[in-house]
């Protein structure tokens, strides 16, 4: 698992281009450019690591669009040392981001394949989640809230309401709503029963699968 000049290079040059695009948090676009995107994906599409774009991974997930990440992340205002719960976790690509900015992970993947694959993966390469945990994503994980914040990373039809409830006071929620084309939607708790919700635009997310057992 090599991590060239050539790759470096190449990072900050997706920095350049997510920046173009709006993105302004300096500790996210760091993370962009400090993070191997083109090992979380198969060496045979190296090539696609780092143009800003999705791309398929194992069981019919993807890998979300660089800006896609940092967007979602520069909503999320994470700060060091707080409980960020993720639901989806993927190839892990979004969950190293957020362990670069410090936040303590708790994420949730329901493919058993991706779950251990990228469990086993990102300790290779030095991210450690403070919990990987294979199951629904809609349910949370009650027994660790409240979190101080929670991103989703797959498109929900409707705003699961056990997340949030596991939101603190003063927490944000970053999640895709919709079904065939999700708008971007911040949550921020205000008090037991208040929330304020501000809409960010379209975006295309693989969906947010329900156990229905």
């Amino acid at each position: 698992m090599k991590d060239t000049y050539r790759h470096q290079g190449k990072r900050q040059q997706l920095v350049k281009t997510v920046k173009k695009k709006g993105i302004t948090d300096a500790k996210v676009l760091a993370a962009i450019g400090k993070i191997p995107r083109h090992l979380f994906m198969d060496s045979s599409f190296e090539d696609h690591a780092y143009q800003d774009k999705a791309f398929p991974i194992a069981a019919d997930q993807t890998i979300s669009q660089p800006y896609t990440v940092a967007f979602q992340t520069q909503l999320l205002e994470v700060e060091k040392g707080e409980k960020v719960l993720e639901i989806g976790t993927g190839s892990g690509y979004q969950t190293a981001v957020l362990c670069e900015l410090g936040a303590k992970v708790y994420s949730i993947e329901r493919q058993r394949e991706l779950y251990k694959k990228t469990k086993s993966f990102l300790q290779n390469i030095g991210y450690r989640p403070k919990y990987l945990s294979f199951g629904d994503g809609y349910k949370g994980l009650p027994e660790y809230a409240p979190f101080d914040k929670i991103i989703v990373t797959a498109g929900a039809p409707e705003v699961p309401k056990d997340l949030l409830g596991q939101l603190k006071v003063g927490g944000r929620m970053v999640i895709p709503v919709g079904s065939d084309v999700q708008t971007m939607t911040l949550f921020i708790r205000k008090s037991a029963k208040e929330f304020d919700k501000t809409e960010f635009g379209s975006f295309r997310f693989v969906p947010l699968l329900e156990d229905k057992n």
